[in-house]
């Protein structure tokens, strides 16, 4: 049986065309299309410009100490929250998927919490630790700490019994069943929950840079809103879309390398 995913090609309009360039030629079709409904107006160029135009606009803020110094604001920040939510989020998703008592003593608690949404704590948060950088930091470190937590658990509740029960029986500690069997066989929920937590946490930073005004990529987005630069506003939303992108991809990429070895990354061989 042919491997899907060694096939080179698809037909696309009578040509062969290389698979790993559809997602690149959907977008591309994707951005003329906008651009084309801006520049026949059906789109109000005033408050929409064309992404060619976007994408130019970007070049320019690339030459800018401002942009780069803003970027690394948003960055640093990001990768603060998102260590300490997957430090918090794995520790505690290992014990409460480990232990069911722990489980049923804090899965109330959980609940309560998890539904809120992050953004409607901003005042408190700022009433607690004021605006600065440790505001944005706690908040997205909330928002993220949820999905790694949830993953963590289910990827504990869904190790198989009879591996556990094997490594049981030839004698194995408890701690080496933690640490060679539960926690690898959990490992891709981990990871699927670290990047989404990875995109969670870059929202809440870039919302509080907007809303609150903390220094960053949103804190641009703000002062070019307010100075009545569409162009330039677009560019750093597009800048802020480039850059979430570019994180989670780059995530994947790791996980797969990382976890070469699991079933749910190995590609099919037959």
């Amino acid at each position: 049986m042919e491997d899907r995913a060694k096939t080179p090609t698809r037909f696309l309009l009578g040509a062969t065309v290389p698979e790993s360039a559809l997602p690149w030629l959907g977008t591309l079709a994707a951005i003329a299309l906008v651009d084309l409904a801006v520049r026949i107006g059906m789109l109000p160029a005033a408050f929409f410009p064309p992404p060619s135009v976007m994408f130019v606009t970007l070049g320019a803020l690339l030459g800018t100490a401002s942009f780069w110094h803003g970027l690394w604001d948003t960055l640093w920040t990001w990768a603060a929250s998102l260590g300490a939510a997957a430090v918090l989020g794995i520790a505690l998703g290992v014990g409460m998927g480990a232990s069911r008592y722990l489980y049923a003593s804090l899965r109330l608690v959980v609940e309560f919490l998890r539904p809120i949404p992050s953004v409607a704590l901003i005042p408190a948060v700022i009433l607690v630790i004021g605006v600065d950088f440790g505001s944005k930091i706690f908040l997205a470190a909330f928002a993220a700490f949820w999905p790694i937590l949830i993953q963590t658990i289910y990827g504990m509740h869904d190790v198989e019994p009879q591996a556990m029960d094997t490594a049981r029986a030839y004698g194995m500690p408890g701690r080496d069943r933690l640490l060679r069997v539960a926690l690898p066989s959990a490992s891709p929920y981990v990871g699927t929950g670290i990047r989404i937590g990875s995109a969670v946490a870059l929202i809440i930073v870039v919302t509080m840079e907007i809303v609150v005004g903390i220094p960053g990529l949103g804190e641009l987005i703000l002062q070019a809103r307010q100075g009545a630069n569409v162009e330039r506003t677009y560019a750093l939303i597009l800048a802020a879309g480039l850059l979430g992108m570019s994180l989670n991809l780059g995530f994947a990429r790791l996980e797969a390398r990382l976890l070469f070895w699991h079933p749910s990354h190995r590609k099919d061989t037959r």
